[in-house]
């Protein structure tokens, strides 16, 4: 797993503002406009004021919904959905190739069938052929994120335009890479706090590609869900450990520098956008459960019971990295995890890490097919990611109980406005 990083407990508005106001279409649950109601509290406001949610049916009774599934994430903004915001407890990361044949206008026409079955989708309302599955749901905090692969460039005749950032990462040791689940043409990510909502954007978005785009490759992933700690915690992975610490901040000053790429720079299509390093990495947990905690504190670099650095403190205290023992050894050791990622060890490269854990069932031996679907966005992967992994390549303690087995970088356009579509200043300037 790259990176010592930890993404916060955001608002599920996160950097993309309030949710989007009401509709005139039929929405999921029929009921979204009631506020007053007991439950709902936590029905998120826009930035006009406005609630999400339609009006209710002639004749329905008014309810609420509760906290988790009135909650919502806008669609339209600087920045796409997906990055910023809040983890959420269920994901889908699916990846598409065109069909052959297929040229900028068609895929053009796709991006928007996709933007405006996402927008429905993530304030709550039905889309045209929807098939049941959400009905009774609100929005759930779902986002939807949209990016393109290296060949999509190739496959529309756009090869001018593709950024020297989606230039192929290198190899590392420890990939044992499935090309068959690995890069695409398009890339999907769908996260929500309730697992038929996420599947339900899944399938409508698949359907929406038509005979314009095929599935490539599809995960599934999955958070703690909200609620289910007593109070914000940075989240565990399948090996038990506090995964994510030190995650820059949308506060940082020098946060947008690090995970958005600028306005006015090269290609201007990529303005505000930022790009995803996709990795599945299969931990062996068998391996991994036959050491002590010590031990596992030691290959991490933290404590295993609240995160704090093996220098001490808390899980928000710095690492003190030149901390030694009485017998002189290094407290934190030279190939923990923690230490071999950290900024302040790789030059200060940074990246905002997003995963989610997966489980795929067991093999015959009944070995678990599990571990973290690691994404991690930054404004140039060749300053962000890259040259962490590498390090990590070179003698990460932690390298003997994982295994890289797909990977993908993809380049996310900016955020849309009302009336536009995502990558719409790459399919049309």
């Amino acid at each position: 797993m790259t990176g010592d990083t930890r993404t916060k407990d955001n608002s599920a508005t996160g950097s993309q503002g309030g949710p989007q106001g009401g509709s005139d279409g039929v929405s999921r649950r029929r009921l979204l406009g009631t506020v007053g109601a007991a439950g709902a509290a936590g029905l998120a406001v826009g930035a006009t004021g406005g609630a999400i949610g339609t009006a209710v049916a002639q004749g329905d009774e008014r309810t609420a919904l509760t906290t988790v599934g009135s909650t919502a994430v806008a669609f339209h903004g600087r920045h796409q959905a997906g990055i910023t915001t809040r983890l959420q407890a269920r994901g889908h990361l699916v990846a598409f190739d065109l069909a052959p044949g297929t040229d900028r206008k068609a895929a053009a026409a796709l991006l928007r069938r996709w933007s405006r079955t996402a927008e429905d989708l993530m304030a709550g309302r039905a889309t045209a052929d929807d098939t049941g599955v959400a009905l009774d749901a609100g929005p759930s905090s779902l986002s939807v994120t949209f990016g393109f692969g290296r060949t999509f460039f190739d496959r529309t005749g756009l090869e001018r335009e593709r950024p020297p950032a989606l230039d192929p990462l290198p190899d590392f040791s420890s990939d044992a890479l499935d090309a068959g689940r690995s890069n695409g043409d398009l890339w999907v990510q769908i996260g929500a706090d309730d697992a038929l909502v996420a599947f339900h954007a899944l399938r409508a978005l698949q359907k929406a590609a038509g005979d314009t785009a095929r599935v490539r490759w599809q995960m599934n992933g999955f958070n703690r869900a909200p609620g289910a700690t007593s109070r914000p915690m940075t989240a565990r992975n399948l090996m038990g450990q506090i995964d994510g610490t030190n995650n820059p901040a949308p506060s940082d000053q020098d946060f947008d520098r690090r995970i958005f790429v600028p306005g006015g720079g090269e290609p201007g299509w990529m303005a505000h956008g930022s790009y995803a390093v996709v990795r599945r990495i299969r931990m062996l947990l068998d391996d991994w459960e036959k050491l002590s905690v010590p031990q596992q504190e030691r290959v991490i670099g933290r404590r295993k019971s609240d995160g704090a650095p093996l220098s001490g403190g808390t899980e928000a205290t710095p690492m003190d990295l030149d901390r030694t023992d009485a017998s002189g050894r290094a407290v934190i050791p030279a190939n923990a995890h923690a230490r071999i990622s950290a900024p302040e060890a790789n030059g200060g490269a940074a990246m905002l890490r997003r995963p989610f854990s997966f489980h795929d069932g067991f093999d015959s031996d009944g070995v678990p097919d599990a571990g973290l679907l690691f994404i991690c966005w930054q404004a140039d992967p060749l300053t962000g990611f890259v040259p962490v992994q590498r390090k990590l390549d070179r003698g990460d303690a932690l390298s003997p109980f994982i295994r890289h087995e797909a990977s993908g970088l993809f380049a996310v356009p900016g955020g849309c406005a009302p009336g536009e579509y995502v990558g719409q200043r790459l399919l049309e300037g």
